[in-house]
């Protein structure tokens, strides 16, 4: 069985990935220096905002008297987001001592913007134009047609209300991911796309727009080449943007598919209202008139019959193992039931019975008895914070495995090793 996953991340994650030379472009745009602020934990504003001008490095040690008794935990996590996303370049000099000082470009790009303010990114509609523009309510019903279209695709071209032809570009993200081809043979779906198509809609775009970035070269936001028109009219195919053409010049108009994107992944008032109720004898009933929707739910349930608004099936253990046999693991499932709740059903705890998460696991784990991860070991820690915050590190990273509190023993997946060395070497 596949065990390949997808990564989902958000905006600061995908930055914080990207090469020295690529991060230190992006800090070149005032626009990415204020989200990265937006971006970081109360602490790491803080520390943003006190060195904004001061020119050389300050002592770690000064920093750290800035602290309250029960805020090392979150100075750590504040310093560690601020060192991955290089807003903090560390020093240290002969004597092992550590300092900190703000990335040359970000100091330079933030001072600007809270000192004579920004710029629009791109030139507003002036207000002598009478082209009639779009209510939100068809921009709204605008972006989730092309979404929908998008996803229905990636499913079945046969399942699409109408073909969309994307550009080569952005056909070039999707078979490097999410779909595969061969010779003469329509294209189908990866384990990446079966795990791509549960994922939340802020996660799948900013999946899409973190691989579109990746096969793409940094540009100027603020005059439009043929390079950016190609890609503004890419990011209106999927819905993110809406084209509007006037008499003598185009303009294009935002969609909530990418003002959403600025929400983080976990906040509520950013979720679209579920449909999905889950009962406790493993029915499932959808309060939906999406295509996308039943098919998306045909991927891990039984569809037993579709009415006009509702989409009844039923959740069994060859369905599922048809789910697992293409890369969707039960929490994906889960995440999946759980976010797209009925209003009716979101507000109880749990949202979705436990009998059926507990059964969806277990049916899982029949297929995955044994699994073999490579991992590190990690033990005789030279102090119980330090264990406890490597742990936390771990844990946050994706990377944690296995810990043993009383003899301060650790495991964690090979493929953090090196940051976890390198978290560590800064704790000394």
């Amino acid at each position: 069985m596949p065990q390949v996953k997808i990564i989902a991340k958000n905006f600061m994650d995908m930055v914080a990935s990207l090469p020295e030379f690529k991060l230190d472009q992006l800090y070149e745009n005032t626009f990415i220096c204020e989200a990265v602020l937006r971006s970081l934990p109360a602490l790491g504003k803080k520390y943003v905002l006190q060195l904004l001008f001061i020119e050389k490095p300050v002592p770690a040690k000064a920093i750290e008297e800035w602290l309250l008794s029960n805020g090392v935990s979150k100075h750590r996590v504040a310093i560690d987001r601020l060192v991955q996303l290089r807003v903090f370049r560390e020093i240290i000099d002969r004597k092992k001592d550590i300092s900190y000082s703000l990335n040359t470009k970000f100091q330079s790009n933030l001072q600007k913007y809270i000192v004579k303010g920004g710029v629009l990114p791109g030139e507003p509609m002036p207000s002598s134009i009478t082209v009639r523009l779009p209510t939100l309510e068809e921009l709204d019903a605008y972006a989730l047609e092309q979404w929908e279209c998008f996803l229905l695709q990636l499913i079945s071209s046969s399942q699409a209300e109408r073909p969309t032809n994307f550009s080569s570009s952005m056909m070039t993200i999707f078979q490097r991911g999410l779909l595969s081809q061969r010779d003469k043979e329509a294209p189908r779906l990866t384990v990446h796309g079966f795990q791509f198509l549960l994922m939340d809609t802020n996660a799948q775009l900013w999946y899409i727009i973190r691989e579109y970035i990746l096969n793409s070269e940094a540009y100027n936001i603020n005059t439009l080449n043929e390079f950016q028109r190609n890609v503004i009219k890419d990011l209106a195919d999927l819905g993110l943007l809406k084209l509007q053409q006037g008499r003598k010049e185009s303009w294009f108009i935002p969609t909530k598919l990418v003002t959403n994107l600025s929400v983080t992944l976990s906040d509520s008032s950013s979720r679209k209202q579920g449909f999905v109720v889950v009962e406790t004898n493993f029915r499932t009933y959808a309060y939906s008139t999406s295509k996308l929707h039943c098919e998306i739910l045909r991927l891990f349930s039984r569809v037993e019959y579709q009415l006009p608004n509702l989409i009844v099936g039923a959740i069994t253990k060859e369905s599922l193992y048809n789910a697992f046999e293409n890369g969707i693991t039960a929490d994906q499932i889960i995440s999946f039931l759980q976010q797209n709740a009925h209003p009716r059903v979101a507000e109880k705890t749990p949202s979705v019975p436990e009998n059926v998460t507990d059964q969806i696991r277990l049916w899982e784990a029949d297929l995955n008895r044994v699994e073999i991860v490579s991992s590190n070991f990690y033990e005789e820690f030279p102090s119980r914070d330090v264990f406890e915050s490597a742990c936390d590190y771990a844990r946050e990273n994706g990377g944690h495995l296995w810990e043993d509190s009383k003899r301060m023993r650790l495991i964690v997946k090979a493929e953090i090793h090196m940051q976890m060395r390198e978290y560590l070497r800064r704790q000394k």
